[in-house]
């Protein structure tokens, strides 16, 4: 069994060998970067709080959603890394996620992304919901790009934001009730 999973690995080390870029090729680094970024939850949990203090109540409720979904995927990710542990790839670029969260699977950012457009269409507008559906791949692939994951990192995170997006919808009225000023 043990052969077989070392097999996978080496397997899925190669693959996202293939896609990774150096830092120094350019372009396509820089944009791979910004998308990287463009995931992290500080940056989404600010903007959905700044959304829920300024907007009307459909934007708030949408927000406070989005938001309660951010911090349990964050709780159920963070569980799944320490008990798996797989070290993040080796190299230079993301050394603050290198060094805050030096565990790789499941991505947190794919996850995230994930969660965010389920949740989307089903509490935002449409075109909303359309542009985070074209940048959730994004985000997940940027992080293979910038080496701080792995494929199978990417495609798991990404399985478990869809599910845990579809468990807070149809968790959502209890979500309500416990949360009752957030919506």
């Amino acid at each position: 069994m043990n052969e077989i999973l070392n097999q996978m690995l080496e397997q899925d080390a190669r693959l996202s060998g293939l896609i990774r870029r150096a830092p120094a090729q350019s372009g396509w680094f820089r944009l791979a970067a910004i998308l990287a970024h463009s995931g992290d939850s500080w940056l989404w949990l600010a903007g959905l709080g700044f959304t829920w203090l300024l907007f009307t109540a459909p934007w708030r409720q949408a927000a406070a959603l989005m938001g309660i979904g951010v911090v349990v995927l964050a709780a159920v990710v963070m569980t799944i890394k320490l008990l798996v542990r797989r070290p993040r790839p080796a190299g230079d670029w993301g050394m603050m996620y290198r060094s805050v969260d030096p565990h790789s699977f499941p991505s947190g950012h794919a996850a995230r992304a994930f969660l965010l457009v389920v949740l989307a269409w089903s509490v935002a507008p449409t075109w909303f919901a359309l542009i985070l559906t074209i940048w959730a791949p994004l985000v997940s692939m940027a992080r293979i790009v910038t080496g701080v994951h792995y494929l199978s990192d990417v495609l798991v995170g990404s399985f478990i934001g869809l599910v845990i997006g579809w468990l807070m919808i149809l968790l959502r009225p209890l979500t309500i009730g416990i949360f009752p000023l957030l919506f």
